[in-house]
């Protein structure tokens, strides 16, 4: 006999369930066979040590990107006016944080420069690089891959400068591999002439 008891615990156990649905995914699509990342070519050595007062440090800001870019998927430029994303490639953070993270480091390794988070500046920076991230995907049908940054620099007592860098990579295949690896060189590359012009 069913009693009231059971039935309660059986209407508890189906919304328990339904409410995990909505947070976990029991089917659909697989998850990619890995995530894509950009590393710096161009690292601070382990044990390096910078200093020196905020009034002097440099802060990266994150870029603004257009809304092709505010995803964790891959563009592919397939024609003049259409979009598509590339299959099984997922980045493990967006676009524009990656770039900053690495832009940082670049710029840190390559100018000896103290470079601080907006937030460890506290507002005190002596140059700020800001910008937008123009393109960061493939063009399927030349299959090249772009990084686009248009760079703003600030600097105390200076006039405002802006300067666009772009650089692009010939992948071998539209595929995740080839891609990601095709934008991390290009992504590099784009950072090294940043902070060659940042100084």
């Amino acid at each position: 006999m069913i009693t009231l008891r059971h039935s309660l615990k059986s209407v508890g156990l189906l919304t328990a369930l339904s409410m995990l649905g909505a947070c976990v995914s029991f089917g659909g699509a697989e998850p990619p066979p890995s995530l894509l990342s950009l590393s710096a070519d161009n690292m601070v050595s382990a044990g390096a040590a910078h200093s020196g007062p905020q009034s002097g440090s440099l802060v990266v800001a994150l870029p603004a990107t257009p809304q092709k870019l505010n995803t964790l998927r891959v563009p592919v430029q397939t024609s003049s006016t259409a979009i598509a994303y590339l299959k099984d490639a997922v980045w493990i953070d967006k676009p524009a944080r990656q770039f900053r993270d690495l832009l940082s480091e670049t710029i840190a390794a390559k100018n000896n420069r103290l470079v601080l988070t907006a937030t460890e500046a506290g507002g005190k920076a002596q140059t700020y690089v800001t910008g937008e991230l123009v393109n960061f995907g493939l063009d399927g049908p030349s299959l090249l891959v772009t990084v686009t940054y248009d760079a703003v620099k600030m600097t105390e007592g200076q006039p405002v400068q802006k300067k666009r860098f772009e650089v692009s990579e010939e992948v071998s295949a539209a595929e995740a591999g080839p891609v990601g690896q095709g934008l991390n060189d290009a992504a590099n590359a784009v950072a090294i002439q940043v902070a060659e012009w940042v100084g």
